[in-house]
């Protein structure tokens, strides 16, 4: 019998040390190539350890939660924050997730950021912050208290900045780093006022266990409470680039692609949807809060299926189909008071958990494309490569049929779970049922969508005739085994977790359904859970979507080659093609008048200093008048008293004489 809570203080204990021991190894050559090692086996034993834990959890009775012993982290006046770790089914099947599929990028880095034999030159420092990156993420979803979560939350963001800059010679890296961190920190500034006023409503409480129990016992107004939610749900929209934050995601692609693999399928953007599944006890209380974050989610899945229709890099394809699953999941939160939390929390937790495996999957083949060709990922160049590349085309094949939701790979269950949720709540007699049945055709339009753009990206890449790029020399070839297996297993979790954990033996539901926390906001709801069964009419129609999505794009992009698109929809790919110039718009309403406002008070501010100096100039000034009568000789300043002693005497008789 293990214990879970030194299970989980050993998995963050490991990746620290390996964060420090690899920041060590920069000192000399052989060193360097073995920066790599600490990481791996750091993330393959946190990996082991958190299926160990899950599997206590798993034994540990009908309501699992183990919680540590807090130990203050600092005090001020009422406000305390406590160093406490809770571990329940919610945490422990994140904290597997995260450290298994840390472990693959983990591997497959090991060979990307070589170039032959020779290393990277910030190779030691890319292992470090990856390190640090998996720890500040597994230190987030065990926390216990918010203010803990946020020293966390905060550091998965500075992470998160250091990686996509890595190349922070090239321009466009570093700007897509700042854009990253200042979108985010937009929405992180909504979190910190959500959490200070639960603080204050909450009986002066920051963790979690205890502030859920005092709000339940003791609802604040619900404008107060919806308020606190929704400020919330600001730092998810940030974190999980919802609308309209989520211009930070497709830029990040300017880090190494397997960052991109950590970023979009285990860390960061996942932090959102964990938060508010987190939370659910608080969002059960305010369905207002809940109906935003459902309609939030809807409106970026839509936006991001469109904008990726007609995206020519591959790597931002994926980025944008990030974007509109993470939508998807938001959806799936927002329903809690409609279909209980429980099936709801569920739905948006399944979908992130396939998620995970098939995303993870296609970013590091696209990696394997783009380390084959010689960084050029641009799809217009490049052609037919299943020949060349044979083992990299059946896996990104793989993650591909995953993410379009094809019958009976990963995604197919887990987004037919969140639209069966939408199903049911758009059935039921509520006020918020028309909203879920408009709710239900966009996830239903966005489904068919995601498997065209998603095929549409195979066939420009693996299909036509043969094209390589003069960068990779004209000899392209298959990644090495350092980059290829990790392909291979994470392929066999986009085809088969999704059916193992969900309908075979309905684990995943049955598992996180024993969370304390999703009970309680179960019980706040009161909505009696849909049974677990096959939704025939649900499956029916995303199927016929998906393989319809499918065969538009092998009818229009079978053939490889480059783009020839229709005039009649030539504006619509445009519109895609350039983002709804979103990005544009954002510059001119918000960018522009910012940077005009700081040019405008940097202006204000050198008058002022200019002013000031001019005003400390004076004194200065008048004393240089003054310094040439300060000669030292005796005789002249005996004169000079003489010469003011007889003007001042001649002052005097002026004015007796008057």
């Amino acid at each position: 019998m293990y214990d879970p809570l030194g299970l989980a203080f050993t998995i963050l204990g490991l990746l620290l040390g390996a964060t420090v021991l690899t920041a060590l190894l920069s000192g000399t050559v052989v060193l360097k190539r073995a920066a790599h090692w600490p990481l791996i086996i750091a993330c393959g034993t946190s990996a082991v350890l958190a299926i160990l834990l899950l599997l206590q959890v798993w034994k540990a009775g009908t309501v699992p939660r183990f919680v540590s012993d807090p130990i203050t982290w600092f005090a001020a006046g009422k406000l305390t924050a406590s160093v406490s770790l809770v571990v329940d089914p919610l945490s422990s099947i994140m904290l597997a997730m995260i450290t298994f599929i840390a472990t693959w990028i983990a591997i497959f880095s090991s060979g990307y950021m070589r170039e032959g034999h020779r290393i990277d030159r910030g190779y030691v420092r890319y292992f470090a912050v990856m390190g640090l990156f998996v720890f500040s993420m597994c230190g987030l979803v065990l926390a216990n208290n918010f203010l803990l979560l946020m020293g966390f939350w905060e550091g998965v963001g500075l992470c998160s900045y250091l990686l996509i800059g890595y190349y922070y010679d090239k321009p466009s890296a570093a700007a897509a780093a700042r854009k990253a961190f200042l979108v985010t920190r937009l929405g992180d500034i909504g979190f910190l006022l959500g959490i200070f006023l639960l603080w204050k409503v909450g009986g002066w409480n920051t963790d979690l266990t205890a502030l859920f129990d005092h709000i339940q016992k003791s609802p604040p107004d619900p404008t107060t409470l919806t308020t606190a939610c929704l400020l919330l749900f600001c730092g998810a929209v940030g974190k999980s680039a919802q609308f309209p934050l989520y211009v930070w995601l497709p830029d990040a692609m300017e880090g190494p692609t397997p960052v991109s693999a950590l970023i979009h399928a285990a860390t960061m953007v996942t932090a959102g949807v964990y938060l508010i599944a987190r939370c659910a006890p608080l969002f059960a209380l305010v369905p207002d809060a809940q109906l935003v974050v459902a309609w939030i989610g809807g409106i970026t899945a839509a936006l991001a299926a469109f904008i990726a229709v007609a995206q020519t890099d591959l790597k931002r394809v994926l980025a944008y189909s990030t974007v509109s699953q993470l939508g998807y999941m938001f959806i799936a939160l927002g329903t809690m008071g409609a279909v209980s939390p429980l099936f709801a929390v569920t739905a948006a937790m399944f979908h992130l958990f396939t998620h995970a495996f098939f995303k993870a999957l296609l970013f590091l083949a696209s990696g394997s494309v783009m380390h084959a060709m010689g960084n050029v990922i641009d799809m217009r160049r490049f052609g037919g490569l299943r020949r060349v590349m044979p083992v990299t085309h059946l896996t990104f094949l793989c993650g591909a049929l995953a993410l379009a939701g094809v019958p009976v790979l990963s995604g197919f269950w887990s987004k037919d779970m969140i639209l069966e949720a939408l199903q049911f709540g758009s059935a039921g007699a509520h006020a918020n049922a028309g909203s879920f049945y408009a709710l239900l055709l966009i996830a239903l339009a966005t489904a068919g969508l995601t498997a065209f753009y998603t095929f549409r990206a195979y066939f420009l890449t693996f299909w036509g005739e043969t094209r390589v790029p003069e960068e990779a020399g004209h000899h392209a070839h298959e990644s090495p085994s350092s980059m290829v297996f990790p392909l291979l297993v994470l392929a066999v979790g986009a085809i088969g977790v999704g059916v193992v954990a969900g309908p075979a033996t309905h684990w995943f539901g049955d598992f996180l359904a024993r969370t304390p926390s999703l009970r309680q906001a179960a019980t706040i709801v009161g909505v009696a859970e849909p049974a677990p069964h096959f939704n025939w009419g649900i499956a029916g129609v995303s199927t016929l979507l998906a393989l319809g999505g499918v065969g538009l794009a092998g009818l229009a992009y079978g053939n490889g080659g480059p783009e020839r698109v229709p005039v009649a929809i030539e504006p619509v790919f445009t519109l895609s093609r350039n983002k709804l110039y979103v990005d544009e718009v954002y510059s001119a309403l918000l960018v522009r008048p910012i940077e005009w406002l700081g040019a405008m008070a940097r202006v204000f501010d050198q008058f002022l200093d200019a002013l000031a100096r001019l005003i400390s100039a004076v004194p200065g000034f008048l004393g240089g008048l003054i310094r040439p009568i300060q000669n030292g000789l005796v005789q002249f300043y005996a004169l000079a008293m003489a010469l003011g002693l007889a003007v001042f005497l001649s002052f005097v008789v002026f004015l007796i004489s008057r």
